[in-house]
């Protein structure tokens, strides 16, 4: 299988059912992020000519995220438009922010509550420029956010977090 023909069926068949449930659900565990990225990792292989590569090197030559990295710019996408109330406000999540649209970070006595989205979201969140934060609209923030995060490792490499700087 060639590139383009990989890249346009795996992104409209395969990867919408792997991250059809990520606003519900985050994985937390590193077993069951590496269960769900074997789903890209192994449809990588699919293309001939970069079957014997590192699953990172497949990843950066199809100009592919790693599903994590997915997960995390979904967050802060859905974190956009929470704050900027492009949701009803009675179905979303509180999000108690500042004026320069940096969250509150709360303490909790238990670690269920530290892995609600709203937990999960602040430190990410609030290591955001302005710049990205306070975009006009959705695409113009995911645009920014793209340039900001351009250098992540997390991008081709599951394993790694992000780091506080974005460049």
């Amino acid at each position: 299988m060639d590139e383009t023909t990989f890249i346009l069926l795996y992104k409209s068949m395969v990867r919408p059912h792997a991250e059809f449930t990520n606003s519900v659900w985050c994985p937390f565990k590193q077993g069951n992020i590496t269960e769900i990225e074997k789903i890209q990792k192994r449809a990588t292989k699919l293309v001939i000519k970069l079957k014997s590569k590192p699953y990172k090197d497949r990843l950066f030559h199809l100009n592919l995220p790693t599903l994590k990295y997915r997960r995390l710019r979904g967050d802060m996408i859905e974190v956009f438009k929470i704050i900027d109330n492009i949701y009803d406000v009675i179905v979303t999540p509180y999000l108690p922010f500042n004026t320069s649209y940096k969250l509150f970070n709360h303490t909790f006595h238990y670690d269920l509550r530290k892995l609600l989205f709203s937990a999960r979201v602040v430190n990410i969140w609030n290591n955001l420029p302005n710049f990205v934060v306070n975009a006009s609209t959705v695409n113009a923030m995911k645009a920014r956010l793209d340039k900001f995060w351009l250098h992540q490792a997390v991008k081709f490499d599951f394993t790694t977090d992000l780091t506080a700087i974005g460049n």
